[in-house]
């Protein structure tokens, strides 16, 4: 057997003149993209030096360019062995592991082939972006000062390096770095952006030092120079910095901006912040600037709506009235969502009411006249229903809100802001189908909205009417995909993945809901993903100021409330798998409907004819260069069924919530679900700080207080004590929370005696009771409290409680379930399975007429829903 080939040696890289040619060739027809000639090049040299490292590397990279991916990763990976000291061959690599999103492992390559040719610019621009992409800053700021110590003469590299001081928190060398940049400046342009861009720069960085005389010297010579070219940044610049300074002229700098735009909120708090002035603190003094603001721009609505915020009392009422009857009179649809803040404030809330009412009454028809007074518009009395139907609907008074409706409805049948108030209240009053069927009496009235076709394929899914909802967004989305869903997926819809997450849930079709949050995950990834390109791109086109607010963005990406939301959902699905690991077999309705199996059909085809042409083309369209090399995102579980039978759905859970243990700390569901998994874990120390967090946010939370319970229980009963240092901590905290010498019974009768009124305190107590080993009957008599005429009792916790009866498998949920359909006369929720397939098929009708739904027949109007007549 032959001796493997030495992979030092250096003969393994020696060519002769004719293959070192050939060579350089290669190289560049992979720059141009020629991939196939690139093939035959690479063929070339290994006919006459198989064992060249470099070439086989080279080749491997085309393969993978073409599609063949696994054989040209082998081939790098044995171009490799055969030359480990070639700078070459780890680059390849790095280029490799860059397109597997393996950022990591890429940076170790590109390190190792800097050994080999440490001056090697296309290396070290390909670490800098890495490395800020991995957010290693004080390797960045290496990487850019040898970038420039190479380059002087590029202006990128000078700006490169102020930058990587920046994000390393070090401005006053950014500082000297842009004063040193700028010296080398001759002959530039009145009106170059990209000089324009620095100076701004600068000017920020300035001003984020303190130093604000010497940044405001510097935008006014730049200003009046020329230099810098964006006038709408001058002025914002120059109102903040003179502010600063304590200057006379700030005033007027921040009347200028408010002229420039009297429609931006930032320049009035601007200019009140001037005068010392807080909203919340001085009202009395901020408001009279307002109401003289509101004179100088009586078309603009800030100055008025932020008077609203600051008055009480009469002035409140005096400003309100002239406000709200202007947008009735101008039909401003927004015009609740625009005062739903003030509701904060019982007597503002009273106050609007009271003026909405005096406004309808005085603009109702009178039968005996034939036409309105001329005093208002016609629409007025219109819009003034349609603002006390979301008025009423918010107040959960849901009847007097779809009273309302159909005096409005009765008035003007063609307005879809009425229909869509009405899903919206029948929603919130707990009946899923007269939501939906609602909601498609919208739709009907402008079949070319899109809007309104999403809306109503969202309330579709909320009534578990999934493949109904996929028809309806087929409309507009592309007829040649695979399904709508799989075009929304692909444009990275979140409403449409968590709504139809949501309902696969709801379903008990777990596998399917992972399925969607976890698609949520990895498009947040792709947006992570994403800004890779722009760590070069913007620095080359001195976008600066605009690169790093993108990256703070970036940092806080995961705060998004789509994927708080669905971290959450996902993690309380793993819990409840390794809770109960029958779940993961569980599988009701055969998983996928039938129009997600047809479309997982066409899927597959479609990924495989797309493959295929991957394969016989020998050429890229991408523009980037390394766009080739991404992995293609296979679906090797279209069921969800491996992702729910996973042995490790704890550690999946902790993945998804560590992001937010630093971006939703007030956010007190997240440090409840991550005490979830933690305490599961075993990682006590992290259990401990989410009880604490959670109890710094609201110490009677009703999740929190079965936590408490759950976790006093959890180390009472562990075989032996939990080592230090996390033992005592968790201990410590567990004697902070629950006072020493209170035993659990007490403690939590304690806090249902506080909160006999709250029904989700009810609830909580149940479930600690039950936790405690409390009998069925016990656990079921807490709970049959929550009926009472004191306690304040919601569709969202009587959901909750019917969930939690359903689970400890009581015999009473059918009792409860009658309870609850009388208490919520208009909900359908609790309904019998006989009733709500009625229900379900009467959402489906198609027995509209000008998009007003008719009345159900006599069958279903029996079953006590007020879907029917408008």
């Amino acid at each position: 057997m032959s001796k493997k080939p030495v992979a030092s040696k250096e003969s393994n890289r020696h060519l002769s003149p004719k293959e070192a040619t050939l060579f350089r060739e290669l190289l560049s027809l992979y720059e141009t993209k020629n991939l196939k000639k690139g093939l035959k090049t690479a063929d070339q040299i290994l006919k006459k030096h198989p064992e060249h490292g470099e070439t086989l590397c080279m080749k491997g990279l085309v393969l993978v360019h073409m599609g063949r991916r696994e054989e040209g990763v082998e081939l790098v990976r044995k171009g490799i062995r055969m030359d480990l000291t070639s700078h070459i061959v780890w680059h390849v690599f790095g280029l490799i592991q860059k397109g597997e999103k393996k950022y990591e492992d890429a940076l170790k390559s590109y390190t190792q082939a800097l050994r080999f040719d440490k001056d090697n610019l296309n290396l070290l621009r390909d670490v800098a972006q890495l490395q800020t992409q991995l957010r290693l800053y004080d390797g960045l700021v290496e990487t850019r000062y040898m970038l420039l110590r190479l380059r002087p003469t590029m202006r990128q590299h000078w700006i490169s390096l102020a930058v990587a001081y920046h994000l390393n928190g070090n401005l006053a060398e950014t500082k000297n770095v842009l004063m040193e940049y700028e010296k080398t400046l001759k002959n530039v342009p009145h009106y170059d952006v990209e000089h324009s861009e620095t100076l701004l720069y600068h000017v920020r960085v300035l001003e984020e030092l303190g130093q604000h005389a010497e940044a405001l010297a510097l935008l006014d010579v730049s200003a009046k120079d020329r230099a810098i070219v964006d006038k709408t940044a001058i002025m914002e610049f120059r109102a903040r910095l003179l502010s600063q300074l304590k200057s006379e002229e700030a005033e007027h700098a921040w009347k200028v901006l408010i002229e420039h735009n009297p429609e931006c909120y930032e320049y009035y708090k601007g200019y009140l912040s001037n005068h010392s002035l807080n909203i919340d603190d001085n009202p009395t003094e901020a408001l009279s600037f307002l109401r003289d603001f509101s004179t100088q721009f009586p078309k603009a609505s800030v100055p008025r709506r932020l008077s609203l915020s600051l008055a009480s009392g009469a002035e409140f009422k005096e400003l309100a009235e002239p406000y709200i009857f202007s947008g009735l009179t101008k039909g401003v649809p927004s015009l609740f969502v625009d005062l739903k803040s003030l509701y904060t404030d019982p007597e503002k809330l009273h106050a609007l009411q009271d003026i909405v009412e005096t406004i309808r009454k005085d603009t109702t028809p009178d039968p005996s006249l034939a036409s309105p007074s001329p005093s208002t518009e016609p629409t007025t009395y219109l819009w003034t229903l349609y603002f006390l139907a979301q008025h009423y609907s918010y107040l959960s008074e849901y009847a007097k809100a779809l009273e309302l409706l159909d005096l409005a409805i009765v008035h003007t049948p063609t307005l879809p802001e009425l229909y869509t108030c009405r899903a919206r209240t029948l929603k919130r009053a707990g009946d899923i189908y007269g939501a939906s069927r609602a909601m498609e009496d919208a739709r009907l009235l402008d079949g070319q909205d899109r809007f309104l076709n999403t809306k109503s394929a969202k309330y579709r899914m909320r009534a578990g009417l999934i493949d109904e909802a996929s028809a309806l967004l087929g409309l507009f989305t592309k007829k040649d995909a695979p399904s709508p869903g799989a075009d929304l997926e692909e444009m990275q819809s979140l409403f449409y993945l968590l709504e139809e997450g949501e309902a696969h849930r709801r379903a008990g079709r777990y596998n399917l809901a992972l399925k969607k949050y976890t698609s949520v995950q990895r498009i947040f990834d792709d947006f992570e993903d994403d800004q890779y390109d722009f760590h070069g791109y913007s620095l080359r086109k001195f976008t600066i100021n605009v690169y790093l607010n993108m990256l703070d963005w970036e940092d806080h990406l995961r705060s998004h409330p789509g994927y708080v939301k669905a971290a959450l959902a996902a993690s309380r699905i793993f819990v409840d798998i390794y809770d109960d690991p029958q779940l993961a077999t569980h599988n009701p309705d055969g998983g996928a409907t039938d129009a997600e199996k047809k479309a997982k059909k066409k899927a597959k085809k479609a990924q495989k004819e797309k493959e295929d042409a991957a394969k016989k083309s020998g050429t890229t369209t991408s523009t980037n260069e390394d766009k080739g090399l991404e992995v293609l995102y296979k679906d090797e579980d279209p069921e969800g069924m491996k992702l729910l039978a996973a042995s490790d759905p704890l550690e999946r859970a902790a993945k998804l919530l560590q992001p937010l243990t630093t971006l939703a700390q007030k956010n007190i569901e997240a440090w409840i679900a991550i005490y979830d998994v933690a305490i599961r874990r075993g990682k006590f120390l992290q259990a401990a700080q989410a009880l604490s967090r959670a109890h710094a946010l609201d110490t009677d939370n009703s999740d929190l207080h079965v936590r408490i319970i759950h976790a006093k229980h959890t180390a009472s009963n562990l075989p032996e004590p939990i080592s230090p240092p996390a033992g005592p901590v968790f201990l410590e905290t567990l004697n902070r929370l629950i006072p020493e010498g209170v035993s659990l019974e007490t403690f939590n009768s304690q806090y249902l005696q506080k909160h006999s009124e709250s029904a989700s305190a009810i609830l909580a107590t149940a479930q600690a009771s039950r936790l405690m080993g409390a009998s069925l009957q016990e656990v079921q008599d807490v709970v049959f409290t929550v009926l009472n005429d004191k306690v304040a009792l919601d569709i969202k916790t009587a959901l909750e409680i019917s969930s939690f009866l359903n689970k400890i498998k009581s015999p009473r949920v059918d009792e409860l379930h009658k309870a609850f359909d009388e208490k919520f006369t208009i909900s359908t929720a609790f309904k019998t399975t006989e009733e709500s397939a009625k229900l379900r098929a009467w959402a489906l009708t198609n027995d509209s007429v000008g998009g007003t739904a008719v009345t159900p027949t006599e069958n279903e109007a029996d079953l006590g829903t007020t879907t029917g007549s408008v």
